[in-house]
């Protein structure tokens, strides 16, 4: 009983602590600065989403991963730690999420308006009811959307995005400038190891589809109407407002319709943040009651001695700048600052579409050879999204951690820039028509420098053994991920040839160099 005591008084108050005051401060600062005030417009899936993920690893990691120590909880593996980690972080995570989506609902006031073009004339609000209202839905802007998502690209979803003017009455229509846009959004997720053609196909049948439902639709029937939010979808209809033919309001507001009780529009969202709390927070605490005391960490820790954390020192090490491997954390740290630059940019985060790829200088066959030649390097520190750009800095730090050293930094870098572009030539040659992006021809340029090293031992024997296999199926895993689809493999296997011919010319006077019989 005393050790539960223990537990629940070392790991389990101070774990409520921290998450019920994370969970307070967050959703306050995003009342305040971005609800009420408006003093910043991030997209509503990196505020309501992707940071109340993504943030709670940080008091996880400083306040509550040392208590965590203090069990034993490694089993040989090293992994239960990192389990008791996430388990934390997502407890914390999952109602500040539904947090968001309530107090975002919940904060919006109901206008009433007589007409619509009382809308830029009255406070600015979330909701609107409308007594008259004429909605052309003869002179509309549609702009198709396309997508590529999951882990391993394997998702391709297509949009629709509708934008029809909004007036007081019909004999308005005759104006050039409308009060406001009524967004209509359909959208349908198909596999992306299709073809082409089997794409295409599917698009229309789509295309078809959404035409049907929207000549049926009454859309004069809606109960009130929602503001867009920066979003995605508000991209979307910005850009279906520039393809209509006959009004130019770019700048008016994009409104959605909702056929429910507005009184409903939260849901159950307000109760479920107490109930995914409750949950997960019984669910770690039984995680932490089932688990063991380290003694010697405990002693240690009861006594205000710091216990040795050398998981962390070992990240630290490899974080912080070394003369060693200097120029790979410069390119880690480029491509990671770039990545931040466009979500900041409000690109989007888990993903980014071709488009605006294209503007940041993404690889593409009919812009690079007519003139745009500097997108064969630019396209090599951009990623289409956050697992994208964490796979292939995972990568290139565990081979530029042995490369480096071995070749020198100014060396290591023009390789690794040669084999980027070479991989982008390739891409190019290979594609005729597709939007490419990516460190990963770069990277596989230098594995394929470092496979080139195993095979005529630059590398000590024993070293050459233990990662040569390990190096293949690494290479031969990403090749054939590479065949599913939506993965441009003509830049790994550039890259990845280029590196070995560059591995293989060099290896010998390497092997002079530090004298490798």
């Amino acid at each position: 009983m005393q050790r539960i005591l223990k537990k629940i008084r070392l790991i389990y108050i101070p774990f409520l602590i921290i998450a019920i005051s994370f969970i307070i401060l967050y959703t306050f600062l995003n009342w305040l600065l971005l609800i009420k005030y408006e003093m910043f417009s991030i997209k509503d899936s990196i505020i309501n989403f992707w940071l109340p993920f993504g943030l709670p690893w940080i008091p996880v990691l400083i306040w509550l991963r040392p208590r965590i120590n203090l069990l034993q909880l490694n089993g040989g593996n090293g992994n239960g730690s990192f389990l008791f980690q996430f388990a934390a972080a997502a407890a914390i995570a999952i109602p500040t999420i539904i947090a968001q989506n309530y107090v975002e609902k919940a904060s919006g006031s109901l206008t009433q308006l007589t007409a619509i073009s009382q809308i830029n004339k009255v406070q600015k609000t979330k909701y609107y009811q409308l007594k008259n209202i004429y909605i052309n839905k003869k002179s509309l802007g549609v702009h198709p959307h396309f997508e590529v998502g999951g882990k391993y690209n394997e998702h391709f979803k297509m949009n629709l995005y509708v934008a029809l003017p909004l007036f007081d009455d019909k004999s308005e229509t005759n104006n050039t400038d409308c009060s406001a846009w009524l967004g209509v959004n359909y959208s349908k997720t198909i596999s992306n190891k299709l073809s082409e053609e089997e794409k295409e196909k599917k698009f229309q049948d789509f295309t078809n589809e959404s035409q049907k439902d929207f000549d049926n639709k009454n859309i004069n029937e809606f109960i009130y109407l929602e503001r867009i939010a920066n979003s995605d979808a508000a991209e979307g209809f910005k850009e279906a407002i520039k393809e209509n033919p006959k009004y130019n309001s770019i700048d008016a507001p994009v409104l959605v319709a909702i056929n429910e009780p507005f009184q409903n529009r939260t849901g159950n969202s307000f109760a479920w943040i107490f109930i995914s709390f409750g949950i997960a927070s019984i669910v770690w605490l039984t995680m932490i009651l089932l688990a063991k005391f380290d003694p010697g960490k405990l002693l240690y820790f009861e006594t205000d001695k710091k216990i040795p954390d050398a998981d962390l020192n070992d990240l630290l090490e490899l974080l912080k700048p070394q003369a060693s491997h200097l120029i790979t954390q410069i390119l880690i740290f480029s491509n990671i600052l770039i990545f931040i630059i466009m979500i900041f940019c409000g690109l989007g985060f888990i993903s980014f579409n071709g488009q605006d790829l294209l503007k940041w200088g993404a690889n593409f066959r009919p812009l690079t050879i007519n003139g745009e030649w500097w997108r064969l390097l630019t396209n090599t520190f951009l990623h289409g999204g956050l697992m994208h750009i964490i796979s292939n800095m995972f990568g290139l730090i565990i081979v530029g951690i042995f490369l480096e050293p071995l070749l020198g930094r100014t060396k290591y870098l023009l390789i690794y820039l040669l084999t980027g572009i070479l991989a982008s030539c390739a891409s190019i040659w290979w594609y005729k028509a597709t939007v490419s992006i990516g460190a990963s021809g770069a990277i596989f340029g230098l594995y394929g420098v470092f496979l080139a090293f195993l095979l005529t031992k630059v590398f000590p024997s024993d070293f050459s053994k233990a990662f040569l296999l390990s190096t293949l199926i690494y290479i031969g895993y990403n090749l054939l991920m590479g065949l599913t689809g939506g993965i441009d493999n003509a830049a790994h296997i550039g890259g990845l040839l280029s590196g070995f011919i560059i591995g293989l010319i060099i290896s010998p006077n390497l092997k002079k160099k530090i004298k490798i019989p």
